[in-house]
């Protein structure tokens, strides 16, 4: 007997942007009303998939609100939407915000829903309380929840979300024949068709009995045997086995789907009249309103043995009886307990495992949409690729810019870990960038720049840009963890961006969308017909206004990176702020100027009174990368200040040890004369008390590095060294120990019809550098010098690739 094939839930309604939903079939007598509410709301984009019946997968809340901290659990909801969209499929966050319940949190409500976790308000929502917290928001303020596996199936079902996954199945508690202690999941699952993937039950519930309830509950349960021969058993969440074998066993996730189709075929498809109903139709259609359970063991690797978590679990659950602990609390005590008895372990586990089963859930999902297809009479091959185009097509959102953007090449790349493993975090822009290169042949001539006040023949081309994101994007490529912190607009532009970033494998958790209506920020580039840029345009306000700056400072502290690079595209104040959160978390920080004006923030007025910006060895910039231009403006916009009247900067200057006299003739020596007649080195030099290390940026000319050494640099005693120690100090303040001053020469100088964009090439070049810094530890020393030729090379084939971080990058190697 064939598969009879899901029908859709959904069809579309003429829309200008996203299609509306409407519904046929039984929902229009069930839940039409309901999903009018003014207490539900379907996001979107879930609507568009499911009516297009695209995969959806809804993924639950309460991991974030009373699982995770803020803002490890804004992370983890990031991750677990970024794997749902990798693998082809559209991901439902479901939860409860002001007082609604939502069916696909987007980027802000998520990051407000996950902000709220272990507040009072916040509470933890199976179907029982949904209708009480939404009505409460009528009378006393709105409130805000993570929806449990009950709530999520239930609000999955009312949107037409058939697939569901997460990390464990609530179950019937030990000795949950006296006290009646069972899991709302589990009759939810016997009342609601919606297929949950997870990891099956934490090993301190009944699991026997569990499974008992469910088969009177009439839920189907089956186990992936996840490579395994034969008759598996029902796993217990940190463990692969449970003792219990599982009451079906299934080897992939199309044979997943096609229970799936065929358990919910009726329960998602039109009515038919009961006479019209024959003997073939009832066998084939079951349409049952129970949910399915597949269970999907945690990865070996992460597995706890069962004979030790046993004994874990037995002195967690005495501890509970000891202190009387019960009913809703008995699961986060008995957590706690597991938690601090295995040092942590269980959450690593934990994480893995919901992971896991997220991609699971997610495959099942493609394979199900795939199914669905082969009704239409299309081959499966072809389905599938129809779905995967779709999905495609998705994530781009109908952008311009993302639509024709080139595919990043990722496979090599690894995705953001966690936040314990941040090596780098970078604070600037996330922008739009249009790229004007300037066409001079032709009618034209061979003119090098455009003509002012008329049009101008170029090519155009759009991509995703910004200082910070580049810099970001740069050290992804190089294999560093890295954490992006910025605010997009809640438009087009910035979903898209976000979306962007989730399909590199970047986490966006650190990523704000902006609540007061700005855009997304905006760099528009003209360049001349060498490539060279000419002028340049750039609407950062969303970066220069913002008061909100404690979600930010919380990721500071969590990371507790080793380097933050932060972009002066932010205004002045908030630019101190992050540099005091940097040095007060105990990174390094490196400064990138970004422009000639805004250079001059760092040597704002009031940034030298008090914090942030001192003198060594008080300097709260360790690093700065400016180019020629910019150097010069943050010379004379400390010189204005008054910067270089400080008693501090005195100090620091005088035990330099330079020379009064003969300093031009060394200073030609390390550098050239056309440098020292620019003042570059000069002005380099004056700066260093408040930036020890200078990178500065030269273009054909190659880099020029100014260091202020410590007594202790090794650099002092290098033979090899020694040609570039400008002077040595003589000072026995433990401080100062000389400067260290080198130009390196450009690695290679490329012919003008190589260069494809110049967009990015500086952000490639201090990405680089940092990721090369950001891999020093306590065993292993990094030689500043021996990266900046590596930097350059980056920058080079940046300079050769159409996007403005090349992911070509990713071959360098420090070693």
């Amino acid at each position: 007997m064939g598969l009879q094939l899901c029908k859709p839930m959904l069809r579309l309604a003429t829309s200008s942007k996203w299609p509306r939903v409407l519904i046929s079939g039984p929902a229009t007598q069930r839940h039409a009303s309901r999903l009018n509410s003014p207490f539900l709301e379907v996001s979107e984009e879930v609507q568009a998939a499911v009516t297009a019946r695209m995969p959806v997968v809804a993924l639950e809340t309460t991991i974030y609100t009373h699982g995770f901290p803020y803002p490890e659990n804004g992370q983890l909801a990031s991750d677990l939407e970024s794997l749902v969209r990798k693998h082809g499929a559209t991901p439902a966050t479901i939860g409860v915000l002001n007082g609604v319940a939502r069916v696909g949190l987007t980027p802000r409500q998520l990051n407000e829903l996950t902000a709220s976790a272990g507040k009072p308000d916040t509470r933890k929502l199976s179907r029982r309380d949904i209708a009480y917290i939404c009505g409460m928001g009528i009378t006393r303020g709105k409130l805000n929840g993570g929806t449990t596996v009950s709530g999520t199936m239930l609000l999955a079902h009312l949107a037409g979300i058939k697939i569901f996954a997460t990390g464990g199945l609530g179950g019937v508690h030990r000795g949950g024949e006296n006290s009646m202690d069972i899991s709302a999941d589990l009759t939810e699952l016997g009342r609601t068709p919606v297929a949950v993937i997870s990891s099956g039950c934490k090993s301190f519930l009944d699991i026997p009995r569990t499974l008992e309830y469910l088969e009177t509950q009439g839920v189907g349960v089956a186990t992936f045997s996840d490579g395994r021969h034969g008759e598996v058993e029902f796993p217990a969440f940190w463990t692969r086995e449970s003792g219990v074998p599982s009451p079906f066993t299934i080897r992939n996730e199309k044979e997943a789907a096609a229970i799936i189709c065929e358990w919910f075929s009726s329960a998602y498809a039109p009515v038919k009249s009961i006479d019209l109903l024959n003997t073939a139709d009832a066998q084939s259609n079951l349409g049952l309103s129970s949910g399915f359970l597949f269970a999907n063991p945690i990865p070996a690797r992460f597995s706890i043995p069962k004979e030790i978590m046993d004994n874990i679990m037995s002195q967690a659950i005495q501890d509970a009886k000891k202190k009387g602990v019960t009913g809703s609390e008995n699961t986060p005590f008995i957590l706690s307990k597991i938690r601090e008895i295995t040092h942590g372990d269980t959450v690593v586990a934990n994480r893995s495992l919901v992971e896991e089963n997220v991609i699971r859930g997610t495959r099942v999902a493609v394979e199900l949409a795939a199914l669905e297809l082969e009704e239409q009479g299309a081959p499966h091959r072809d389905a599938r690729q129809q779905i995967s185009a779709a999905a495609t097509q998705s994530r781009k959102l109908d952008h311009p810019f993302l639509s024709a953007h080139a595919p990043v090449e990722t496979s090599k790349i690894k995705t953001q870990s966690q936040c314990e493993d941040v090596d780098v975090l970078v604070a600037g822009a996330i922008a739009v960038d249009s790229s004007c290169d300037f066409i001079g042949g032709g009618k034209v001539g061979n003119v090098v720049n455009p003509n002012l006040a008329t049009s101008n023949p170029a090519m155009i081309n759009q991509t995703l840009g910004g200082v910070g994101q580049n810099i970001a994007t740069a050290l992804h490529y190089l294999d560093t963890p890295t954490r992006l912190c910025s605010i997009v607009g809640d438009d087009v532009a910035g979903v898209s961006a976000l979306a962007m970033l989730s399909e590199r494998g970047l986490s966006t958790s650190g990523i704000q969308l902006s609540t007061n209506g700005s855009r997304t920020a905006q760099y528009v580039a003209i360049n001349n017909s060498q490539k060279d840029l000419f002028l340049a345009m750039a609407d950062m306000r969303i970066l220069e206004s913002q008061s909100e700056f404690d979600s930010w400072k919380a990721h500071v502290n969590a990371c507790r990176p080793k380097w933050l690079v932060v972009d002066a595209n932010w205004d002045s104040t908030t630019l101190a702020k992050w540099i005091m959160a940097g040095k007060a978390s105990g990174a390094k920080v490196a400064y990138e100027p970004v422009s000639v004006a805004k250079s001059q923030r760092l040597f704002a007025p009031g940034m030298g009174g008090e914090q942030p910006l001192g003198t060594m060895p008080h300097n709260a910039v360790d690093l700065a990368s400016p180019n020629r231009l910019e150097l010069a403006s943050m010379y004379a916009a400390a010189k204005e200040e008054r910067f270089f009247e400080r008693e501090d900067w005195w100090q620091i200057v005088d035990a330099m040890g330079l020379s009064s006299s003969g300093s031009r003739e060394k200073l030609v020596a390390v550098s050239n004369r056309e440098l020292v007649d620019e003042g570059i080195p000069q002005q380099s030099i004056q700066l260093l008390p408040f930036i020890p290390i200078i990178v500065t940026k030269l273009g054909h000319q190659g880099v020029l590095l100014t260091r202020l050494l410590s007594p202790e640099d090794s650099q002092l005693t290098s033979r090899i060294a020694a040609p570039y120690i400008l002077s040595r100090s003589h000072h026995n303040d433990g401080i100062v120990g000389g400067v260290y001053m080198r130009l390196f020469p450009a690695v290679e100088l490329l012919p003008e019809d190589e260069i494809i964009s110049v967009n990015g090439v500086g952000d490639t070049f201090l990405g680089t550098l940092i990721a090369g810094l950001a891999r020093e530890t306590t065993e292993k020393r990094v030689d500043l010098v021996d990266i900046i030729d590596i930097a350059q090379r980056g920058s080079v084939m940046s300079l050769k690739s159409k996007e403005a971080v090349s992911p070509e990058i990713h071959a360098l190697s420090f070693c």
